[in-house]
């Protein structure tokens, strides 16, 4: 037999009237994390996952799926727009749910509403908290006075021209384009150097990357005016990134001014807190640049009107003591010149005369040495003349003389050598010892039984030696 039962569709009717007796007419108000987001094209139609996580970790302590669609969905939209912040997946809402069950789909909960005060606060509390850690870890280059953050960018001096710029922005941005374009088309004709650091400038997940630029801009020692960090506009989530606490932190101690133009029109990033100024978009930052260098040039100009019209009041206010000055000079120089007038004329005459006579002196003098130097130049020469002939002379004679005697000497080596020559030595009788073809000096190489050859004049005897002795060789002295 059979156990006893019930069609599914009869328990799910059980518990769907047993959710409704609960249930009807109420709404809950209720804080979660989206998670598995998905929106129907053209349809606003929201399905998703709520989900509680620990406060410690990730694991999920309650999940229960939710739809929007009509008020709901509107509710989403105006939230989207109010908080800059899309419905997406991973954020935290308050919501306003009323409970749902479903013969089919099972139980789910609708949403009739969002609070985006709640949204926004949870984002403001977060940035608070940044902001009083930054104050609390770093008093050395980071305080606050009233809602005034003062750091040690803030209190670097802007460069009275900005020229050198480090722009850190996205390679991707309309926002850095814009920077871009406004300076190096601005009317006023300015030059600007700009060398692009390129990073991601979106989600938290890229706050490191971001960190990792500014330090580049850092250590490639160069020397830049300033550093502009720019990001177009988008949802409010977006800028997460410029309030995280490492990069803040890097701005408020960055030992070159920081200009921020970030592109957000509502609040104010904990970037835009730390640095030393802020601007809301990057064209207004680069517009910023511009002023602050015409701001110096017409400190400029107007100084050079101070100083043309400073100087022609001078030279106004003494024009008239210079031209009284002037007149004194010439007056006195008249009248000084009057008084040696006839002095000088006289000091002239005499000068003339005086040089008159010592040209004279000295032109006779001078004829007198020329003629001198004339006739000692012609006996000179001749006496030189003649000392060379006699040398020349004597050259000849102690040379045929010295060839002579020179002929002699050889004459007489040529005799000695003669006479010492090998072949006129055999001929007296002696003779020459040689072994193995080699002339034997001493008897000492010569062993007995070896054989030698006996060279005399005009014969070699080939000998074997039979016996060897001593001798003095007194035979033949004289």
């Amino acid at each position: 037999m059979s156990k006893p039962h019930i069609k599914l569709s009869e328990l799910n009717s059980k518990i769907n009237e047993a959710i409704y007796k609960t249930f009807n007419g109420q709404t809950f108000w209720v804080v979660a994390d989206v998670t598995n987001h998905t929106l129907r094209a053209g349809k606003n139609y929201h399905n998703i996952e709520l989900v509680e996580k620990a406060s410690d970790s990730n694991d999920i302590l309650a999940k229960i799926g939710a739809k929007a669609w009509g008020t709901g969905s509107a509710r989403i939209a105006a939230f989207e727009r109010i908080t800059g912040q899309v419905f997406t997946n991973n954020i935290h809402v308050l919501l306003n749910v009323s409970v749902q069950f479903h013969a089919v789909y099972g139980l789910q909960v609708n949403i009739n509403d969002i609070d985006t005060n709640f949204t926004l606060g949870v984002l403001e509390q977060q940035r608070q908290a940044t902001l009083i850690k930054l104050v609390t870890d770093n008093p050395t280059f980071i305080s606050k006075t009233g809602d005034k953050f003062l750091t040690a960018n803030k209190k670097l001096s802007m460069p009275r021209v900005i020229q050198y710029i480090a722009l850190i922005s996205s390679s991707t941005s309309a926002g850095a384009e814009d920077f871009r374009h406004t300076l190096n088309t601005n009317s006023l004709n300015y030059r600007f150097s700009i060398d692009e650091y390129f990073t991601a400038v979106q989600g938290e997940s890229n706050a490191q990357q971001f960190l990792e630029k500014i330090i580049e801009v850092f250590k490639s020692q160069k020397l830049y005016d300033v550093v502009v960090i720019t990001r177009g506009g988008g949802a409010q989530t977006d800028f997460l990134i410029f309030d995280n606490y490492m990069i803040g932190k890097a701005i408020a101690k960055f030992p070159i001014p920081i200009i921020t133009g970030i592109g957000h029109q509502k609040n104010v990033t904990i970037a835009d807190l730390m640095a030393h100024t802020q601007t809301k978009t990057p064209t207004k930052a680069a517009e910023m640049i511009i002023a602050h260098n015409k701001a110096y040039e017409d400190v400029m100009l107007d100084l050079q009107k101070k100083v043309i019209i400073k100087s022609q009041q001078l030279f106004s206010s003494h024009f008239q003591a210079l031209a009284q000055l002037n007149s004194i000079i010439v007056n006195k120089s008249r009248t000084i010149i009057n008084q040696y007038k006839d002095e000088i004329i006289r000091v002239n005459q005499i000068t003339i005369n005086t040089s008159k006579s010592i040209l004279y002196q000295y032109k006779t003098i001078l004829a007198n040495m020329s003629s001198q130097i004339v006739s000692k130049s012609k006996i000179t020469v001749y006496n030189r003349k003649s000392d060379i002939e006699n040398k020349i002379s004597n050259l000849k004679s102690f040379n045929a003389l010295f060839i002579k005697s020179q002929r002699g000497y050889l004459r007489h080596y040529v005799s000695v050598i003669n006479m010492i020559a090998p072949a006129n030595i055999l001929k007296k009788g002696f003779a020459i010892v040689k072994q193995n073809n080699r002339i034997i000096a001493g008897a000492a190489d010569i062993k007995v039984g070896s054989d030698i050859d006996v060279v005399l004049s005009g014969t070699s005897l080939h000998s074997t030696v039979k016996s060897k002795t001593v001798y003095d060789g007194n035979e033949f002295n004289i």
